[in-house]
Order: C-alpha cells, then sequence, then structure tokens
C-alpha cells in the first residue's frame, strides 16, 4: 500500500516513520514534508491546504491512503475532497473537524452529549466578555473560537489581560478554570467504532515550572505512572463515545482521530478542548509505543472497518519527547539557525530526532525554520531511563539561541494523584 501524509511538521515526520516501518506499505509520500521526513518518505512540493491540488497529488502517487496530518487543511475540507475522488483518508470532514475549528460548536455538542466539560460563554462583544469573566472569576480562561495553532488560549489571574486577549480575538469563549492534571487521550474512529490509544501528558507552557506563554508543546511522555486505574475506559464512556454518537446523529459521522484534552479534577475528567488530528508532541510518544502496524490500523478506521481489527499491542516501557525552539519562540522565532549535532544525538540509545521546523538552506546546512524545530524522543524501561535519554540526546544538538524545557516527565517520577 502506497501512503501519502499530508503536512511538513513533527507530527508527520513522526507518522512518517510509524508509517514506513509498517511492512504492509510499500511507499510514504508526503506533502510538503520537511528535510528529516525526507529521510523516510518522498517529498512533493504541494500546497497542504489545496484540495485540488492534494487529490490530485493523491492519484498520480496512486495512493491507497491519504493521511492529513494538520488541523488547517482538515478544516479546509482536503479530507472532503480526497474521499469524494474514491480514495481512502484518515482524517474528519470540515464539518467533522469543527470539533477543533470552533470552540462554540464543540461546547455545543458536549452539552448536547452530556460530556463533563468546563461551564462556558461564547462572547462576541466587550461587554459580555467581561461579564463572563466576573461570572467564573480568575483564573481566567479565554479561547480564540477558531484556529490557533494550539496557543489561541489564555489562562492568567490578571483580568485586564484577559479581557484584552478577549478584545483581540474577536468572538471567544470564555469558560471556568479546570483544576487538575491534564491528560491527552488518542481515539481512533470509522465514524461508528472507536479504539483509544494510550493516554499521554504533554507540556504547554514555554518554560520551566509551567511558566511564560502557551505553546504549541515542548515535551511530552507515556505512559502515566500516576493516572487512575480505568482512565482510558472512563473517558471513552463519558466523553468519546457520546461525541462521536452526537456527531453521526447531527449527520457528520467522524473519521479519523479524536483528540481529548482532559483536566482530571476532584468530580472527574472534565474536557477540556477536542482536536480533530493527533496532538503534536504527543503522537510523537505514543506512535513510539505502538507495536500494531499503523498503515492497516489507520487505514481500517478510513475505510469503516476497525470493528474487524485486532486488540492494539504495545511496547513495553516509557518514552519521552523533547521540543528543542528557535530563539524567540513562541512570539517571534528566528529562522535560518544553523543545526548540528543530529547524528551524535541519534548515537544515545534508543533516542531518534524528528524535524519538527526544519529546512535545507542553498549551501545544503540544515537549519530552523519555524517555531518548533526539533523533537527529541527516547524510550527506555521505564520512564527515568527514558528522559535520561532524552535529555542527553538533546545535549549533543546545538542550534544557537534555541532553548527547552529541562523538566518534561520531571514531577511524573514521583506524582502521587490526591482523590
Amino acid at each position: 500500500m502506497r501512503v501519502l501524509v499530508i503536512g511538513s511538521g513533527g507530527r508527520e515526520h513522526a507518522l512518517c516513520r510509524a508509517l514506513a516501518a509498517d511492512p504492509q506499505v510499500s511507499e510514504v509520500h508526503c506533502a510538503p514534508g520537511n528535510p528529516g521526513i525526507g529521510a523516510v518518505a518522498r517529498l512533493h512540493a504541494v500546497d497542504a491546504m489545496d484540495p485540488a491540488a492534494v487529490t490530485a497529488l493523491a492519484r498520480s502517487v496512486e495512493a491507497g491512503l491519504v493521511v492529513v496530518g494538520p488541523e488547517a487543511p482538515l478544516v479546509a475540507g482536503v479530507a472532503d475532497a480526497v474521499r469524494e475522488a474514491g480514495i481512502p483518508c484518515f482524517g474528519p470532514s470540515a464539518a467533522a473537524a469543527r470539533i477543533e475549528g470552533s470552540k462554540a460548536f464543540a461546547k455545543d455538542v458536549m452539552t448536547a452529549a452530556g460530556v463533563p466539560t468546563a461551564r462556558a460563554f461564547t462572547c462576541e462583544t466587550r461587554e459580555e466578555a467581561a461579564a463572563a469573566l466576573d461570572e467564573f472569576g480568575p483564573p481566567y480562561v479565554v479561547k480564540d473560537d477558531a484556529l490557533a495553532a494550539g496557543k489561541g488560549v489564555v489562562v492568567t489571574t490578571d483580568r485586564d489581560a484577559a479581557l484584552a486577549h478577549a478584545g483581540a480575538c474577536g468572538r471567544v469563549v470564555i469558560e471556568e478554570y479546570l483544576d487538575g492534571p491534564e491528560v491527552s487521550l488518542f481515539a481512533l474512529s470509522d465514524g461508528e467504532h472507536v479504539v483509544p490509544l494510550v493516554p499521554a501528558q504533554d507540556f504547554k507552557r514555554a518554560y520551566d515550572g509551567d511558566e511564560g506563554p502557551n505553546t504549541g508543546g515542548m515535551g511530552a511522555y507515556t505512559p502515566l505512572p500516576w493516572a487512575p486505574e480505568g482512565l482510558t475506559d472512563q473517558v471513552m464512556e463519558q466523553v468519546v463515545r457520546p461525541t462521536i454518537a452526537e456527531l453521526s446523529r447531527r449527520g457528520v459521522p467522524y473519521t479519523g482521530v479524536l483528540y481529548a484534552g482532559l483536566a482530571l479534577t476532584r468530580s472527574g475528567p472534565k474536557v477540556i478542548e477536542f482536536n480533530a488530528r493527533f496532538g503534536d508532541p504527543e503522537v510523537q510518544v505514543v506512535l513510539n509505543r505502538l507495536a500494531t502496524p499503523l498503515g492497516a490500523l489507520l487505514l481500517a478506521a478510513a475505510t469503516g472497518k476497525l470493528a474487524g481489527e485486532p486488540a492494539l499491542t504495545w511496547h513495553e516501557g516509557s518514552a519521552v519527547t523533547v521540543v528543542i525552539a528557535a530563539e524567540g519562540y513562541p512570539a517571534a522565532p528566528v529562522k535560518g539557525a544553523p543545526i548540528t549535532g543530529l547524528d551524535a544525538a541519534e548515537e544515545v540509545p534508543e533516542a531518534y530526532v524528528l524535524h519538527a521546523g526544519t529546512a535545507t538552506a542553498a549551501d545544503g546546512t540544515l537549519v530552523s525554520a519555524g517555531g518548533r524545530v526539533l523533537n527529541v524522543v527516547a524510550s527506555g524501561p521505564d520512564l527515568a531511563t527514558a528522559r535520561s535519554r532524552a535529555y542527553e540526546a538533546v545535549s549533543r544538538i546545538a542550534l544557537p539561541g534555541s532553548h527547552h524545557r529541562q523538566d518534561i516527565a520531571e514531577q511524573a517520577l514521583t506524582f502521587t494523584l490526591t482523590p
């Protein structure tokens, strides 16, 4: 089977790497990809946001499966166009991808489905936003009601800052703050049947100790040694299956991965947000541990055949990923800085590097080309070993002005969830 992956970041590198390792996948293609992806897939200079161009490429490479990685092409209808051409596609329709594209739509779906989530108001004026902030009190949570690449959320105790963000974004969702550790759970759906992957945890703030602005994610790990027993089953029963059923009831069956971002509150798991694609950088560690071949699994979801798939199998141990970000990220990342040391990093046992925002300069050198530049992934028999290997690999990479968090998965080594 030939597979075409759409996207150019660390998530897509992780997907291409896993697909290339699947013996049932004969060729992996990626559009537009990046230099790291080019080592495991054939790259194509096609605009990921152009449904017609993506469909034409899928036809030309005779793809048996198209996997749409990022959220923006999904909201733009790329998956719809591919499916209309008769090509199996892993990724929800534009209508179903509104679960991420509109926070207000997601809240409406959750309310109708009885899914536990934060109380919220959708606000379109400064006056409405001010009233909502006063209703909930600090910490204030303000979400842009649109795609924002994981960075359209402000959580602050500063009411003026919260109100300023609401005014800058236009239509926003303001909701009560959910206290408790956060967990990401991916579930594959074929429109009717749903299969969960293992939970992971990511780190959104830019700096150690969860300080600084929100980012797309600075690192992740799995499994979660502190997670309560039965968490996945509970989330599937209370969150994922009701959401998929409600979308189907509305005539928008969901095909692809539903990403539930959760807060484990004292009253149980509650949804912070839904995403219509694999989370980045969580998928990097989840796929590291997945032993089931990825190609057949995604094809089954794309063709309505998940019910016939055997139970998923997983590698033992733990996986950790650390993001190396460009100078100035997330506000104004510096591009064009040289990157060295990748070969040395991959000499660390069970460690490898995924490219997230890289490019090849005119002289052939590898340079930064985005905010989150590299994902350094490592595994081990336990979390401490995986974490140690990841940071050893990070230490061998040079990117002038770059920064990374030093505390990814650190607390998980000793953390205990309080009942």
